[in-house]
């Protein structure tokens, strides 16, 4: 009897670090120290010795269900991506600067070439938000889920000047609120999208005019990333007041939680168009308009406030960066929320 004999590949588990290694290589910022294999990642902080007063931020998130999906197109390559901007999404959120990131992927049988495949996808997110991949964890848990299954979760830590802290704090009547276009579904609410479709080959590789892709590629459409957007605003001089990344719990949960106390975001639904993909969603599951805003970002990934004297610099920041951006609506007094008109 060996560890083999028990379900767990130790030389698969070396392959699939050799194999990943010229991606991880791929995402090295000057502060990283070492190579990939070591015990922990290493990140020099030196230069945090230049800031004023410097504040870690962290992330921390995984892919949901989503995963499923990848398991059905077999197609590994874009999770990892979701992965990351899930976690450096929310670092940004708060002003931060995403500095490193590491993954744990637990499968029910080492693939190397898939468990590489996986991490591609890391370090290509990581790449998009210049943030090093320092680290990660591959576990192989035979017996305890499906040998072509797995799992995929990580956490990012950033920086960010204490000044520069984006609390919501100031936020006051007659701020405007900017939403900043997101590629699709994201990472949220798949449990229902899962519910709404057949979730088989067929149906994934159905082909919809109105999407102008087939539905598996309209779904699989890995999570946008916002680090660069929230650079090119800070660059142009704008102070960003509030920023909600609207993730799962969709505007009603999210929205708030940049609010302080006695503010009431204001979002109006036809200030810019709903993708293709959440119509469709919404026709098919029978879906209603709460629901859908109280589950998915419906094609708004951030929404951030600014003061009204910086919106047109936000716009062209946020254009700037390559991102589509909409006036969506407005701060008010009231008890803490958002209404949707």
């Amino acid at each position: 009897m060996n560890y083999k004999n028990a379900g767990v590949d130790i030389e698969a588990g070396y392959e699939s670090v050799e194999l990943m290694k010229k991606y991880v290589k791929q995402t090295t910022r000057p502060e990283v120290m070492g190579g990939i294999g070591g015990f922990s990642g290493a990140f020099d902080l030196s230069a945090i010795k230049n800031m004023e007063d410097p504040v870690l931020l962290s992330g921390t998130d995984g892919v949901g269900t989503k995963i499923k999906l990848a398991f059905l197109l077999d197609k590994h390559d874009t999770v990892g991506i979701d992965c990351v901007a899930m976690c450096v999404n929310d670092v940004a959120c708060a002003g931060g600067e995403p500095l490193f990131f590491l993954d744990y992927i637990a499968c029910g049988k080492n693939y190397p070439e898939k468990i590489a495949t996986i991490v591609k996808g890391v370090a290509e997110g990581c790449k998009l938000s210049d943030c090093a991949l320092v680290g990660g964890e591959t576990a192989e848990h035979p017996g305890l889920m499906p040998e072509d299954e797995y799992d995929l979760a990580g956490f990012s830590v950033g920086v960010c000047e204490k000044k520069d802290l984006i609390d919501g704090s100031t936020i006051k009547a007659g701020d405007v609120l900017i939403g900043v276009a997101s590629s699709g579904v994201h990472s949220n609410g798949f449990s229902l999208v899962r519910k709404i479709f057949d979730m088989t080959k067929e149906s994934l590789n159905t082909y919809y005019d109105e999407l102008g892709k087939t539905l598996g590629e309209a779904l699989i459409e890995p999570t946008r990333i916002y680090v660069h957007m929230m650079k090119s605003v800070k660059n142009a001089g704008v102070k960003v007041k509030g920023c909600s990344h609207i993730t799962g719990g969709g505007f009603y949960e999210n929205v708030p939680r940049m609010l302080p106390e006695g503010k009431r975001a204001v979002i109006e639904k036809n200030s810019y168009e709903v993708p293709a993909i959440f119509k469709l969603m919404q026709k098919k599951g029978q879906i209603d308009d709460q629901m859908m805003y109280n589950t998915y970002n419906m094609g708004l990934g951030m929404v951030l406030c600014v003061d009204p004297a910086d919106v047109d610099k936000t716009l062209e920041a946020v254009k700037a960066s390559g991102e589509t951006p909409y006036v969506v609506g407005k701060i008010e007094d009231g008890e803490k929320g958002v209404t949707l008109c």
